[in-house]
């Protein structure tokens, strides 16, 4: 088999209908769908089962309530494709996302891991936008410096449901690590792209799904260290004497992430110790400006911006 796509569930009712149905649809059907339910409270897992009726390559696995992380580690496992997709319950694929993927295969055979362009789908705020990843609009497909297109935009070349791995690339790398509630996939991603060549499409194929309620997303909200990904990249800290575009990605992605940790009374010396880490002289002017100023003034124009933004959503 060629394609296993593991769907991790839990309480998405309102969403998971599309995000099966898109996978039922693709014009490319060599693949199996694992859909592991992670003990969801809801009809989630009703609504998938009935969806899955009659398609003999699909199954619904059910677990008890233990995280995205083992819920597509425990999907992975119970498949058997030479390459493995993810999508997560909420969003979903173009029709042709896998059809594509196999073109993309051959074309760059030498990859441990394939992305492609994504839009980003907000219907509340009414705002749909292709992923401003770090590329020349002119680059259409092939190998990338993942950590140098990263650190451009901060707009992730590989997102969860626009990407695709070999087998035997995920089990060496030990699957989704356990216990990370924002960030463990860039935390796979960034070992597999250390060590193997990134392959990019410059087309969107998949929906990246901002309306879901925050309470079922990983970001927008506080997490203890040890869930969090800046908080588990001690394994890769010499890569920061001696791999410049890990170092401009790395830090980039701390002075964006940390600065309300950093608000926080809770977690303000965490946050502070790993900003020490920054190499401040590569950061913008205006970066580096925000952090030189008094904590209280952060706090206010934080405040201020979250507000602002608020205001907005309702006037929208």
């Amino acid at each position: 088999m060629r394609f296993s796509v593991i769907i991790p569930l839990y309480n998405k009712a309102p969403y998971v209908a599309k995000a099966v149905g898109s996978v039922l649809a693709q014009t490319y059907t060599d693949y199996e769908l694992v859909i592991v339910d992670d003990g969801s409270s809801d009809e989630s897992a009703a609504i998938a089962s009935q969806m899955i009726i009659g398609h003999d390559n699909c199954h619904l696995i059910q677990q008890e309530n233990a995280g995205v992380s083992m819920a597509r580690n425990n999907g992975i496992a119970a498949s058997h494709g030479d390459y493995l997709c993810f999508l997560d319950a909420d969003d979903w694929w173009e029709e042709t996302f896998l059809e594509e993927m196999t073109k993309f295969i051959e074309d760059c055979p030498e990859a441990g891991i394939y992305g492609t362009g994504y839009t980003i789908v907000n219907e509340t705020k009414h705002k749909t936008r292709v992923a401003p990843i770090g590329l020349e609009t002119s680059f259409e497909k092939g190998y990338i410096n993942y950590c140098q297109v990263y650190a451009k935009t901060l707009a992730m070349p590989l997102w969860t449901g626009a990407v695709c791995m070999p087998r035997q690339v995920f089990d060496e790398m030990g699957g989704f690590p356990k216990g990370i509630k924002l960030g463990e996939d860039f935390l796979l991603w960034i070992h597999v792209a250390l060590k193997y060549k990134v392959a990019f499409l410059n087309k969107p194929l998949s929906f990246y799904n901002q309306d879901v309620d925050v309470v079922h997303r990983g970001v927008g909200r506080l997490h203890k260290p040890e869930e969090h990904m800046l908080w588990n990249l001690t394994d890769l800290e010499p890569l920061e004497k001696t791999d410049a575009d890990y170092k401009q990605l790395v830090d980039g992605l701390r002075t964006f992430s940390l600065l309300p940790y950093y608000l926080s009374k809770q977690y303000h010396e965490a946050a502070r110790k790993e900003l020490d880490k920054v190499d401040w002289d590569r950061q913008p002017n205006k970066i580096r400006k925000r952090y030189e100023r008094p904590v209280f003034l952060l706090k206010i124009e934080y405040a201020l911006r979250k507000l602002g933004s608020w205001v907005k959503s309702k006037m929208i």
